[in-house]
């Protein structure tokens, strides 16, 4: 299985975006998949059900920054090639999908009972979530 039909089937297991996106990546970067697992919980539905950045994006976030990140505080130039990765990857997802927002993908605020009624009422979670993972893993893979 590649990665990004990992991704796909983490979340078809029932991890959130997030979770999906970054555990695909783990063993390859190095990090164990329970903890990525772990540190990627509390970005699903928007950080943590909120709807704001989609938990797909942050999964590859934190992706970019296991592979590209800073260990000392004065190395800008990694900095500024974690940024330009970030960068180009909302680039890519927003020419996909218009936004890298939750609620504005998802068409309601999920931070609200409301909202979260018409995501469930709609199965949103189960007919827009996997295309915004598989997308993220798409563009990821490109750039990892």
């Amino acid at each position: 299985m590649d990665v990004v039909e990992h991704a796909v089937s983490g979340f078809e297991e029932g991890f959130n975006c997030s979770q999906a996106v970054f555990s695909a990546w783990a063993a390859e970067l190095g990090l164990d998949r329970e903890t990525a697992l772990r540190v990627a919980t509390a970005f699903g539905g928007g950080m943590a059900h909120r709807g704001d950045t989609c938990g797909a994006v942050t999964g590859a976030f934190m992706a970019i920054g296991l592979k590209h990140g800073r260990l000392r505080a004065d190395d800008e130039e990694t900095r500024d090639l974690a940024y330009s990765l970030v960068e180009r990857f909302v680039q890519e997802f927003e020419g996909r999908h218009g936004s890298i927002v939750c609620r504005e993908l998802l068409g309601h605020d999920i931070s609200t009972p409301e909202g979260m009624e018409q995501v469930s009422q709609n199965n949103l979670a189960a007919t827009r979530c996997p295309g915004f993972v598989r997308d993220a893993a798409e563009i990821l893979n490109e750039i990892l």
